[in-house]
C-alpha cells in the first residue's frame, strides 16, 4: 500500500529493545502500521483486521508479521493501542506529515467544520453546581446596589490564552451533542465532536476532538492559532456557528481574512457581513470540509469507533486522518 510509503508511522514508534527475560515483545511498528491498514480500508473491529491479516500474505509481510501465526492477539492490539493513545502517536505522525508535506507551501483556503463521531460508551452525567448562582436582576440596579460582574465568555478568554490552554480548557468527557443538518433537521448522537481544518484538495492540517456538547464556536480560535503554527493561509472559510467578533479578530490577528456565513440569530446579516461576488465564489470551496469529513466516515473508520476514552477516541480518529492524509496526496491537487 502507498499509504504507509507515505506516513511512515514506523519512524514514530520507539524501536525494539533487547530482552533478556520473558516473552518477547512484539514489535510496536508492525502494529501500528496494521492500524494504518485499518482505518485505509476501513475495518469494522480489530479482530477482522486479524482475520485479515491471517487470511492475505501480502498484506501480512507488508505490515511486518511473516507468518499467519506471527500475528498477535487481539489483547495485544489493545495494549499497543493504549500505548499509541498515551503517547499522542496520531498527532505527532500528523504533525509530521502536514510539516512535510504543505508545510513550506501557502494554502490559500482554509475550511474549518466539525462533524460527529457517535461513541459505543455511557455519556458522563453532568454534576450540578454545589452553589446555585442567584439569578441576575433585570433592569437598571438602584442607587448604591452593587452587582457583581458577568463571568467572561470563553471566546474572550480564549483571545488571551495560548491554543493549547484554549484546548486544554474545552471539555473532553463523552456525553450527548445535536446540531442541524444541511435540510434543517435536528439529530443528536452519543459520543464525540472532531473539529477540523481542511486546505485546499481536502488535506486534513489540524484536528481537534471534544466533547460532542461543545459548540463549534468554542473550538474555532485555539484551532485556528494551532493551524497558523503549521501553515500560511489567506483565507478562513467558516459557517454561520462560527460568526462571532472574537473570532473574526483571531483571525485577522493571524493576519488571515475570514469568510463567515452570517448568523441570521440578530434578526438578518448586517451589510458589513454580506459577501461581495469574489467573496461569494470564494466561500464556495468550503465543501471541501463536507467531501472531507464525508470521506472519513464512509471510507476511512470514522463510523466504527469501538474504542472508550477521549485519548483513544481521538486516536482512532487520527489513524483515519493519516490514511485520509496520504491517500488523499495521491490524488490531484483542486485548488
Amino acid at each position: 500500500m502507498v499509504i504507509w510509503d507515505v506516513a511512515r508511522i514506523e519512524e514514530h514508534v520507539r524501536s525494539p529493545y533487547e530482552q533478556w527475560m520473558g516473552r518477547r515483545e512484539c514489535d510496536r511498528r508492525n502494529l501500528a502500521r496494521a492500524f494504518v491498514a485499518k482505518a485505509a480500508c476501513d475495518l469494522q473491529a480489530t479482530e477482522v483486521l486479524i482475520d485479515l491479516l491471517k487470511a492475505h500474505r501480502s498484506l501480512r509481510r507488508l505490515c511486518g508479521f511473516e507468518r499467519a501465526g506471527d500475528v498477535p492477539s487481539a489483547s495485544t492490539f489493545s495494549r499497543a493501542f493504549a500505548e499509541f493513545a498515551e503517547d499522542g502517536l496520531g498527532d505527532i505522525v500528523h504533525a509530521a506529515l502536514v510539516a512535510e508535506r504543505v508545510g513550506d507551501q501557502v494554502v490559500m483556503r482554509v475550511s474549518r467544520d466539525s462533524t460527529e463521531v457517535c461513541a459505543r460508551e455511557r455519556p458522563a452525567k453532568r454534576e450540578k453546581p454545589a452553589v446555585v448562582p442567584e439569578k441576575r436582576k433585570r433592569g437598571r440596579p438602584k442607587k448604591g446596589e452593587e452587582r457583581p460582574a458577568p463571568e467572561p465568555k470563553r471566546l474572550d478568554v480564549q483571545l488571551g490564552q495560548s491554543a493549547e490552554a484554549a484546548l486544554a480548557d474545552l471539555p473532553k468527557i463523552c456525553d450527548w451533542g445535536s446540531k442541524k443538518d444541511s435540510s434543517g433537521h435536528a439529530h443528536s448522537w452519543k459520543g464525540w465532536k472532531a473539529h477540523i481544518d481542511w486546505a485546499d484538495g481536502g488535506i486534513p492540517i489540524s484536528v481537534v476532538t471534544t466533547s460532542a456538547s461543545v459548540h463549534d464556536s468554542q473550538a474555532a480560535i485555539p484551532l485556528a492559532r494551532l493551524t497558523a503554527k503549521r501553515v500560511s493561509s489567506l483565507y478562513d472559510l467558516m459557517d454561520s456557528a462560527r460568526d462571532a467578533p472574537q473570532i473574526r479578530q483571531a483571525c485577522e490577528e493571524l493576519g488571515r481574512a475570514a469568510l463567515i456565513d452570517p448568523n441570521p440569530r440578530r434578526g438578518g446579516a448586517p451589510e458589513e457581513k454580506l459577501f461581495d461576488p469574489a467573496m461569494a465564489e470564494r466561500y464556495k470551496e468550503r465543501t471541501t470540509a463536507e467531501r472531507g469529513n464525508s470521506r472519513l466516515k464512509d471510507g476511512f473508520g470514522l463510523r466504527h469507533l469501538r474504542v472508550r476514552g477521549h485519548a483513544k477516541a481521538h486516536l482512532h480518529i487520527m489513524f483515519g486522518v493519516i490514511a485520509l492524509f496520504a491517500d488523499q496526496l495521491l490524488r490531484p491537487w483542486s485548488g
